[in-house]
């Protein structure tokens, strides 16, 4: 019974956490270049049923055998793997504003290959985001609305000295007579990225393999850059709403499924064993 008990928790506690994923993306249907998180359910390792018994043997010595049928696998639980963003492109919309760019896949040579702008975090790290919702800072840098420097191709921060500036389809931005061509980095497998806030991703350290690179010196890679344009977030509320209902349904399922545990236990402590 106990193992009944610890399936219908986990099911509740899964859906739980699925839950604040599909309310994370939903409060973010509106951020530039927010990419939605998917969680993945996995089940925990099945038990093997069996039933015990004996028989005995009409010999003269009265032979005993064990016996073992199967009866069937026992599910014990599931929980949240992992959640994982979808990278699918999101649509984008006119804002007018200089400062605004979106970055529109071309070309991927990789099935899991990906493009970001390329930025400096507040230690000097590289980080990268889909969020082009740019600003220029009081010393005339272009900057994410968060205050951390946009980069050239070259990793340094990228001055513009106000907001008179023009950035070409190949992602060139002109100011003041130069012609600066802004950080797009390219990663074969966008799932090595790794959410870190603040619409930025990270390299994943643990992950063997290679750190995003220039994607103009990238063979096959192609993008464009549009001025005045954001790139949406890529959240279905529709579908998210849905899944929501979905996954309160389920949770709510469990919680009954753990009411009847919890019914059966208290009849079986207080009931079954009292002497009349």
């Amino acid at each position: 019974m106990l193992k009944g008990f610890y399936t219908a928790a986990s099911g509740m506690i899964a859906q739980q956490r699925k839950q604040e994923t599909l309310s994370n993306n939903l409060a973010n249907a509106n951020t530039p270049g927010f990419k939605a998180d998917q969680g993945s359910l996995r089940a925990f390792p099945e038990m093997l049923m069996q039933q015990m018994g004996s028989k005995t043997l009409p010999t003269k010595q009265g032979t005993t055998l064990p016996i073992r049928n199967p009866i069937g696998a026992l599910n014990t639980g599931v929980y949240m793997q992992e959640t994982t963003p979808s990278f699918t492109q999101g649509d984008t919309r006119e804002t007018g504003m200089s400062t605004d760019m979106a970055l529109i896949n071309g070309n991927m040579p990789d099935e899991d290959g990906g493009l970001f702008f390329t930025v400096q975090n507040e230690a000097g790290e590289l980080r990268y985001t889909r969020n082009g919702n740019f600003t220029v800072d009081s010393e005339g840098f272009l900057t994410t609305k968060q205050g951390n420097y946009v980069l050239d191709q070259n990793n340094e921060p990228v001055q513009t000295l106000g907001m008179e500036f023009q950035v070409d389809k190949e992602g060139v931005l002109q100011a003041n007579g130069q012609a600066i061509p802004l950080g797009i980095s390219y990663t074969p497998d966008v799932y090595q990225m790794i959410k870190e806030g603040e619409a930025l991703y990270r390299m994943n350290e643990g992950d063997e393999g290679q750190p995003p690179v220039n994607a103009r010196n990238t063979a096959g890679v192609s993008f464009t850059t549009e001025q005045g344009f954001l790139e949406g977030s890529n959240v279905d509320p529709t579908q998210t709403m849905t899944e929501m209902m979905n996954s309160y349904r389920i949770y709510e399922t469990n919680q009954k499924v753990l009411k009847a545990y919890d019914q059966s236990m208290d009849k079986a402590v207080n009931e079954i064993g009292v002497v009349r």
